[in-house]
């Protein structure tokens, strides 16, 4: 285990800050030019250790195990109590993010991405009012938040080996690639839709933390830029998800067209996100 940079309540703050505006649309920003690609291994290990230790100062496992219970006991929570569950759930959706990301295997720990995927599917349970739905969900996150799983959970997370500067451009570049490849078609799933959105939040994940590490201008237009399509994205899944749960929609079956909005701004970035060094525009 090597030792991480602890950074100053300012920065976590800021990172607070950043991760609380990640889906705020932004009509006038535009993508930098060139679109910066290029960052160093220090760039990732700093940006690493500012998301674990927002996740452990934001993510305290008795606390969220109090809110399960809550939830196993009334299947909803009082306002406050649901905005304290949406920013714990964001600490850990924001380090999977850097999990994926910077991570030598690209992919976060079992463990870890299970407690993150069950957070989810409560949140989407106690919000559509399932109650059945509610209880399960709660029941099994309270099992994963138990003393002996969040330890193991956590030493999963100290242990994840980060991935070369080159390994982490390869990674970002077919991640575009694969939107680019599904945008082919004129109508897709919520499923592929939802795919397409993991893509865009990891890379404004990505933008945010170093912006709060390292303020730049271009960092900031590709954070805004993204945070936009990330907002108008997550809007319409919630939608999705509503249709599906009342058996109005297949989520993996029925297709739609992107809205223009969305569109023109995923194709915006496919275009200037640079596919190879030889690529005019890399920065």
């Amino acid at each position: 285990m090597r030792t991480r940079t602890l950074y100053a309540q300012e920065q976590l703050d800021a990172l607070f800050q950043a991760v609380e505006t990640d889906d705020v649309v932004d009509p006038d920003v535009s993508l930098p030019v060139p679109v910066p690609v290029h960052f160093s291994e220090d760039d990732m290990r700093r940006c690493l250790d500012l998301c674990v230790q927002f996740w452990m100062q934001e993510a305290r496992p008795a606390e969220m195990r109090h809110l399960a219970e809550r939830l196993l006991i009334s299947t909803d929570l009082p306002e406050q109590a649901r905005l304290r569950y949406k920013h714990v759930r964001a600490s850990y959706k924001h380090l999977r993010f850097a999990l994926v990301l910077y991570g030598v295997k690209h992919r976060p720990p079992r463990l870890f991405a299970a407690t993150v995927a069950v957070m989810g599917h409560l949140q989407d349970a106690f919000r559509n009012r399932r109650p059945h739905a509610t209880r399960g969900y709660a029941l099994l996150l309270r099992l994963l938040l138990s003393r002996p799983i969040s330890m193991i959970v956590r030493r999963e997370v100290e242990r994840v080996r980060l991935d070369d500067a080159a390994g982490f451009l390869r990674f970002r570049r077919a991640e575009i690639g694969r939107v680019a490849t599904w945008l082919q078609q004129p109508q897709i799933t919520a499923h592929v839709f939802h795919a397409v959105r993991k893509v865009v939040s990891r890379q404004v994940s990505f933008y945010d933390t170093l912006h709060v590490l390292q303020p730049d201008d271009r960092l900031w237009k590709m954070s805004r830029f993204l945070s936009a399509i990330n907002g108008l994205m997550g809007d319409m899944h919630d939608d999705l998800v509503r249709q599906a749960g009342t058996g109005h929609r297949d989520y993996a079956r029925d297709t739609f067209a992107l809205p223009h909005d969305i569109r023109w701004r995923l194709d915006a970035l496919i275009a200037a996100y640079p596919t190879t060094d030889a690529t005019p525009g890399v920065a």
